[in-house]
Order: C-alpha cells, then structure tokens, then sequence
C-alpha cells in the first residue's frame, strides 16, 4: 500500500505553520520505505521507488510525503508565495524575495523533462535462485519419506493472487495434511481431504516433517516449541529474519512460498513413503477434526438466553453463496466465526493478521466489493471494533454497495473480559451496552434487522440476502448468549 500524505509548503516547514510535524519519524517503524519530497521532479521518481519497495519481499505499506505546494500547478503556487513577499525596499526585504524566489527556482526546476510515471513496477516472483533448486531436490526427499508429515500455510502463499490456482494445486500434488490461516484460508475450498482446521497444536507436536509455507515460529507456533526437536522443520518465507524467528529451519529458503510449493510439489513428484502409513496419519488428524466438530455441533445446539454463537455462526455457514467474500473484524466473535464459518475459496477471507486490528472491516468490505464485484460481501463484526467502522455504511450507500454485516453483540469486550474477570475478579472497562446498531445503520441510509433468538436466525439471514441482492447494503444486530467455547485462549 502506498500511503500519501500532505504536508506544510516547503518554506513554512518548522515554522509554526498549521499541522506542520516531523511525520518520517512517526512513519518509520511501520512502514518499509520513507520519503519526503522536496521539489517537484522528485516526486514522481519518489513514487516508483516506493511501488517498488511496497512489492519487494514481504509487500508492504511505504510512505511518501507531499508538501502541498508541489501538488497545484507552478502559476499557483509562484502567485502564493508573490502574495506572501515584502515589499519594501530595505535589506531585509530585498534579501527575503531573493531567498524566495530562489526557492521557486529550486522547487520547479527541471520538472519540465520529467517522464511520468505510467505504470507500477512488475512484481519480483521471488522464485527460488536457481542454486536454491539443489536444496529442493534434497527437501523434497525429505518431504518423501515422511510418515508424519503437516504443512501450515499463511498468507504469504498468495502473495502472487494470480497463481492461487497453481497453489492449490501443488498442495493437492503434495498429498500433505495442511492447515491454512490468514489470506491462504478458502485455498482448498470449504472441504477437502488435505483440510484440516482444528487441533493443529497436536497434529504439529506429533508430526515427523513440517512444512511452514509463510509462517513465521510466532506466537501461533508457541515460538518454534509446538514443532519436535527432532521433527524436521521446512520453512519457505519472504522474509529473513521471519525465516528462523525464534527457530532455525533445517531446510530454509528465502522465496515466495507459493513459488516454493509449486517447485517442490515438482520436484516430489510420486511420494515413495508407506502409503498405507500416510493414509494413517491423515485418517487420525480427520478423526480429531471430526470429534471437534462434533463437539461443536452439540455446543451449538445449546439454547439460552439470546442467540448461541455457535449457531449463528453455522447457519451463516449454510447459506453463503460460493461467490462470497468474508471479511472479519473483530475479537472472540470472529475467532468463533474462524473455527466455524468456512470460505468457498481462496482470496475469500479478510482479516487483519497478526496484529488483530480492530476497525478494518469498513475498508476491506469496499475494497473487496470493487475488486469483486460480482461477490457477496460479509462482514463478521465484534461489537467492540464495529465502533470503529460503522460510518462506513455512509460510503456503502453513496457508492452502491451492498455488504452483510453480521454483529456479534454480547456487550461486552469479550476477549478481554474473559481474562480478566477470572484473574482481577472485576469487569471494570470492559462492559458495553446492547446498543441498537442496527438503527443506526437505518439513520445512515442501510438497512437494519435484529436477531434476538435462535428461532430467528434462518428467517433473519435470508431477509439479509434479500435485501443485499436489491443493493441495499444491511446491519444484523445480534444479541449473543454468553459462552465458554473460547475459554483459555489469547487476549492481550
């Protein structure tokens, strides 16, 4: 992503002028690429270079900063500063108009040769060096004789959108139990028999050979510890220091995991391991799968007092069209609606990562509507971080399109709550009202309907459907019953 952002004129810098700040120290950290632009045929050079860096590598977002008097024309910007000059003839004024206008000078010159900028840079495949093809023959003997093994695949794996086919595909080749997160969720559709979703902590404790396809030995992984001492580790990433975070790979490259999978997938070719041993291995990870979610299932058909989580989240699942994007926005409901609400295919979820940002889902549902036109989009809101985007259902109307949120409203910060009610024995920040979000969306021109119960659930999902195949884009308010499903997990 490129991030543009304005900044005083030129000459006013540091001089007390309206929000005139230092930005680059504040953009740095986050950001792979900084630059503040000081005369006008730099600019576009300024943009090339960040394109550029944005997709070097692990992409990313760069910033560029404008100073507002290189964005209007010359004419403009001279009769500013004409406007701003002394006029007398004393020292101190002439010295002052001949800085100034030396300053137009610099500021101006050579522009006028200036070739534009006419496309973005072509993305690096990041393919593997072709020395780095020896090592593949090598992992992928590995990759053969392994009884045991389970890839975990992230989003680096559709770095390159365009291949996600080709992916999927040298996955399917591979013949390996796998477990997707992040934007690789959707990759081998809703069902399938490599796919696996619950229970990776002992799948990957237990297994012989693990593949890491752009994930890094983080928080998820419990630091590189869920993987065996003696179990060998295969780690295909963008980034180097991702590549032995916390544990050094045995087989690593430093490439696009897509690519990688693609290449070993052809450099495996038949595997020569005990089939029947393989067969074994997956029968058992199902087997785990299939008793979670049957525990799931009966969690779901509990009643209460307002709208099982569980439930809601299946039903959601039952009727979402192949063609639907999911976009997810939230804490303990979202992560409710991971385990449960599967996408059709992949470049079909959204979520903000690691980081668990709250606020994204207003952005990513427009920019999955425009990159997808034809798409339903679904938005799973917690309560909490709807706060952050619900004005966003402004820009729904005045653009034309029709999302479905779905708001998981149990009033309360969930996720955190959890936590600490257990362990400070107080709730103090953490409660929220059941606040009728759906009238607020109608005050914005959307649609709004509220679920209350169960029994409403099916008859409520399919008038959101309805409503969006009008172009009306619609808010469900959910009154969510309190539930355990997520004891233990992560808050921070």
């Amino acid at each position: 992503m490129l991030v543009l952002g304005g900044a005083t004129a030129t000459a006013l810098k540091n001089r007390g002028a309206l929000q005139d700040i230092e930005q680059l120290p504040l953009m740095r950290p986050h950001v792979k690429f900084d630059r503040a632009v000081r005369r006008l045929k730099d600019l576009a050079p300024a943009v090339a270079d960040a394109l550029e860096a944005s997709t070097d590598g692990v992409p990313g977002p760069v910033f560029v900063e404008c100073p507002v008097d290189l964005l209007y024309d010359e004419a403009t910007v001279r009769s500013w500063y004409g406007d701003s000059m002394p006029r007398g003839g004393s020292l101190a004024s002439r010295a002052v108009r001949a800085y100034l206008n030396w300053h137009l000078h610099r500021l101006f010159a050579g522009s006028e040769n200036q070739a534009g900028l006419d496309e973005a840079p072509a993305r690096s495949s990041a393919a593997p060096a072709s020395n780095a093809m020896t090592a593949m023959i090598a992992i992928a003997r590995h990759v053969a004789k392994a009884e045991r093994p389970v890839m975990v695949c992230g989003s680096q794996a559709l770095t390159r959108a365009e291949k996600a086919e080709a992916v999927r595909d040298a996955m399917v080749r591979l013949g390996i139990p796998v477990y997707l997160s992040g934007m690789a969720r959707g990759l081998l559709g809703a069902e399938h028999p490599l796919l696996l979703r619950h229970k990776r902590r002992k799948a990957i404790k237990a297994a012989d050979l693990v593949i890491l396809a752009g994930v890094p030995c983080d928080f998820r992984l419990d630091y590189g510890k869920q993987i065996r001492p003696n179990a060998r580790l295969v780690s295909f990433n963008l980034s180097r220091k991702d590549l032995r975070l916390n544990r050094k790979p045995d087989d690593g490259l430093i490439a696009d995991p897509g690519t990688c999978l693609r290449a070993l997938a052809d450099a495996v070719g038949e595997p020569v391991a005990d089939a029947s041993t393989r067969d074994d291995w997956l029968a058992e990870l199902r087997q785990r799968d299939q008793a979670r979610e049957a525990d799931i299932d009966a969690r779901a058909a509990v009643g209460g007092d307002g709208v099982n989580p569980l439930r809601l989240c299946r039903e959601i699942d039952a009727v979402l069209d192949d063609d639907s994007v999911l976009v997810a926005d939230g804490g303990d409901f979202v992560a409710t609606a991971a385990y449960t609400v599967k996408p059709r295919g992949p470049l079909r979820w959204l979520d903000p990562g690691a980081f668990g940002t709250l606020g994204v889902g207003g952005g990513f549902a427009i920019g999955a509507a425009r990159a997808r036109p034809s798409a339903r989009i679904w938005i799973i809101y917690g309560d909490g971080s709807l706060g952050y985007s619900l004005i966003e259902f402004d820009s729904y109307i005045r653009h034309g399109l029709a999302p479905i949120a779905i708001v998981g409203n149990d009033a309360c910060w969930a996720q955190i709550a959890r936590e600490q009610i257990k362990l400070l024995e107080d709730d103090v920040g953490v409660r929220l009202a059941r606040t009728d979000y759906h009238r607020a969306a109608e005050g914005l021109g959307a649609e709004g309907l509220l679920i209350r119960h169960d029994d409403e659930i099916a008859s409520t999902l399919a008038r959101a459907k309805e409503l969006s195949d009008a172009g009306r884009p619609v808010l469900v308010n959910v009154h969510l019953a309190e539930t355990d499903f997520r004891e233990g997990s992560l808050s921070i």
